[in-house]
C-alpha cells in the first residue's frame, strides 16, 4: 500500500504546541496520519517512549494497533521478533518503543511514564483517566476524536495557550478511494429530509460538533464560576463505594435558571471520609440523599449534617428528569464528571429503532444526585400523580 502525504498528515505535522487536539469526521485519515508521524519520530529519535491508548483492548486491536502493524509491514519496517504480542509493545532497533494499552487498566493509567502520548478516540475515556496519563507524559500529547458531542476536550483544553486545535474531514485525506468518497457524499442527500442524517453529516462529513440523537439533556451551558447573586438551594447525594462513585452536587437558583456544581465524585469513600471532606469544603444546607441507604444517611447525620432521604415514587426517575428538563441549566466548568454524564445519559433504544420512555441505567451518578435535590426543591409533585416526561429532541 502506498501511504500518501495527505493534507491530514501535513496539517498534523504543522502543529507546534505540546497538546495537539485533532477533531475530525469519518475517513479523515486522523489515526493513520498520527501513527505515521509517531513511527517516524521513533525511528529518528532513540529511546522515545510512546503510549497509544484507547478505551479498551478490543478497540485497539480493531483500530490503532491494527493500523500500526499494517503500516509497519506495508513499509517493510516490521521485524517480527521486536513485537511482543502479550504486552502489545513494539521495540525499534534504536531503543524507542510504541506500546498499546487501554484506559480501563488502572495499573497502566497510574503506572509508568512516557515521552509521547496518543489517545485514540479520546471522547471514549473520561477526563480523570486522561489527566492521569497526561501528568505522566513529558512530551507531546496527541488526541483525536469524532465530534459527536461536546466533552472534556471542549471545556478543558481547546483555547488554552499550550493546545493546538484543528478540524479535519474526508476532503483532507487524498488516499481515500473514490468509492468511499461517493458513499459518504451520498448521505448529504438524505440530510435534506432527515434530522438524523443532517446531524450525521455535520459530525462525520464536516467534522463539526453535533448532538447524539436520544440524549436526554440538551438545554445546558458551561460557566466558569457561580455568580455572587446565585442562591444555594441545597445538595443532592448519590451513594457509591467500590464500583460506583459517591456524588455530591450543589444546586443554585439563578434568575430563571439553575446552576449545578459538582462538589464530590469519588469511589472508595467511607461515610466518615466523605463527612470530613464536606466539612473541609464547608458544605452547609440541606442534603437530599438516596433513600435506599438509610444507614449511610444516619451515619452522616451524626457528623452534624442536615441530610434527609429523598422522597421517591414508582416513577421518580422520570419525574426527576422532567423537573430538570423544564429548567435551563448552567453547569460549572469544574463539574467534569457531571458534564460527561449529561453527554452520555440517553433514552433506551427500542426494538423498532426508536426510543423508549426509560433512561439507560448508566452515566447517572452525578445526575441522580442532581435529580434528588431538584425533585425536592423545584418539583411540585402531588401524591399519586404521574407526570409525563419530555422526550429527546
Amino acid at each position: 500500500m502506498n501511504y500518501k502525504q495527505t493534507t491530514s498528515l501535513k496539517r498534523i505535522r504543522q502543529l507546534k504546541n505540546r497538546i495537539k487536539v485533532i477533531q475530525g469526521g469519518s475517513s479523515a485519515g486522523k489515526t493513520i496520519a498520527i501513527l505515521i508521524l509517531l513511527i517516524d519520530k521513533c525511528i529518528k529519535t532513540p529511546k522515545l517512549e510512546v503510549s497509544v491508548v484507547s478505551e479498551s483492548i478490543p478497540h485497539l486491536r480493531r483500530g490503532a494497533l491494527k493500523d500500526f502493524l499494517k503500516i509497519m509491514k506495508d513499509t517493510g519496517r516490521f521485524i517480527p521478533q521486536n513485537y511482543n504480542k502479550s504486552l502489545l509493545r513494539y521495540e525499534f532497533t534504536n531503543g524507542s518503543y510504541m506500546e498499546f494499552f487501554s484506559a480501563d487498566s488502572e495499573e497502566k493509567l497510574r503506572g509508568g511514564r512516557r515521552t509521547i502520548l496518543y489517545v485514540n478516540e479520546c471522547n471514549s475515556i473520561d477526563y480523570e483517566s486522561y489527566l492521569q496519563l497526561a501528568i505522566r507524559t513529558s512530551g507531546e500529547i496527541f488526541l483525536d476524536y469524532n465530534p459527536s458531542q461536546k466533552f472534556w476536550v471542549n471545556t478543558e483544553l481547546i483555547g488554552q495557550p499550550n493546545t493546538d486545535f484543528i478540524v479535519l474531514t474526508y476532503k483532507d485525506n487524498e488516499a481515500l478511494p473514490n468509492e468511499v468518497v461517493m458513499m459518504l457524499e451520498h448521505n448529504r442527500e438524505k440530510a435534506k429530509t432527515s434530522s438524523y442524517w443532517d446531524n450525521w453529516c455535520k459530525v462525520y462529513l464536516d467534522g463539526l460538533t453535533g448532538q447524539i440523537e436520544g440524549t436526554i439533556f440538551t438545554d445546558y451551558e458551561v460557566i466558569d464560576k457561580i455568580p455572587d447573586e446565585a442562591r444555594l438551594l441545597g445538595y443532592g447525594m448519590d451513594f457509591g463505594y467500590s464500583t460506583d462513585p459517591l456524588a455530591l452536587i450543589a444546586l443554585y437558583k439563578y434568575n430563571d435558571s439553575i446552576i449545578a456544581d459538582e462538589i464530590l465524585y469519588q469511589k472508595g469513600l467511607l461515610n466518615s471520609e466523605c463527612s470530613k471532606m464536606m466539612k473541609d469544603m464547608k458544605v452547609m444546607g440541606e442534603i437530599y440523599a438516596d433513600s435506599a441507604e438509610p444507614k449511610s444517611i444516619a451515619e452522616i447525620k451524626k457528623y452534624g449534617f442536615n441530610i434527609k432521604p429523598v422522597e421517591k415514587g414508582s416513577d421518580s426517575v422520570n419525574y426527576g428528569i422532567q423537573v430538570l428538563q423544564q429548567q435551563h441549566i448552567y453547569i460549572t466548568k469544574r463539574s467534569t464528571n457531571l458534564l460527561e454524564e449529561l453527554q452520555k445519559y440517553m433514552w433506551k433504544k427500542s426494538k423498532d429503532g426508536g426510543y423508549e420512555n426509560t433512561p439507560i441505567d448508566a452515566y447517572n451518578h452525578a445526575i441522580d444526585a442532581l435529580r434528588y435535590i431538584a425533585m425536592m426543591k423545584l418539583g411540585q409533585r402531588k401524591e399519586g400523580s404521574r407526570a409525563p416526561v419530555m422526550r429527546f429532541m
